[in-house]
C-alpha cells in the first residue's frame, strides 16, 4: 500500500507561494545536485545518474563565458534551474537554453518563471535574436511550455540520446525575435 509520500501528486504543494528567480551562486551546489539526481528531472536532460556534488560545484564555480545561470526558489528552497549560453562569432545573435524543475514542483509555474526570465535577458539585455533548445519528443509538458513562449519545432533528431536503456528522439526548437 502506498502512502501519500509515495504519490507525487499528493506530495505536490497546493499554493506554493512566490517564486524568486535569481542568479546561481556556488553555495547552491548541494541543492542543484540533489535536483539533478531526481529521476524526473534527469529524464528530461542529458545528465547521467549520480551527478556528484563536486561536478556541480565545479560547474557553478567555473561558468562558461557569455552564460546566464538562474535558479528558482520557493520559500528558500531551490526548485529549478535554467541557463542561457550565447554563441560567438557569426552566431553571436544566437543562444541556447536548458532548464529543469524539481520533480515535486512540476506544473506549479516554475518552468514559466525561469523561461520568462531567460527570454527577458535574451531580448532586453543581450540582444539575442534566436533562442534554441532541444527537448525529448515524449516530454509533452515541456514542449507545451516552449510553444507558449513562442518556440517552434524546426526538426526531429532521431536517436538523439541514450536514456534509460533506449535511444530517444528529440525535437530541435527555436524562438526568433523579430
Amino acid at each position: 500500500m502506498n502512502s501519500d509520500q509515495d504519490d507525487p501528486i499528493k506530495r505536490r504543494p497546493g499554493k506554493i507561494g512566490p517564486i524568486e528567480i535569481r542568479a546561481t551562486r556556488p553555495s547552491d551546489a548541494e541543492a542543484i545536485a540533489a535536483i539533478a539526481n531526481l529521476p524526473g528531472f534527469r529524464a528530461g536532460t542529458l545528465r547521467l545518474p549520480f551527478q556528484s556534488l563536486e561536478e556541480t560545484r565545479e560547474w557553478l564555480e567555473k561558468p562558461a563565458p557569455d552564460s546566464t545561470r538562474l535558479v528558482a526558489e520557493v520559500n528558500g528552497q531551490i526548485v529549478g534551474n535554467a541557463g542561457l549560453k550565447r554563441f560567438a562569432g557569426r552566431r553571436i545573435h544566437t543562444g541556447t537554453i536548458g532548464m529543469g524543475v524539481h520533480d515535486d514542483f512540476t506544473g506549479c509555474g516554475i518552468g514559466s518563471a525561469l523561461l520568462g526570465a531567460l527570454i527577458d535577458a535574451a531580448d532586453n539585455w543581450l540582444a539575442i535574436k534566436r533562442l534554441e533548445l532541444t527537448v525529448y519528443v515524449d516530454n509533452a509538458p515541456a514542449i507545451r511550455l516552449y510553444e507558449k513562449f513562442g518556440f517552434q519545432t524546426e526538426g526531429r533528431l532521431r536517436a538523439f540520446a541514450f536514456r534509460n536503456g533506449e535511444y530517444v528522439d528529440a525535437f530541435t526548437m527555436a524562438r526568433l525575435k523579430f
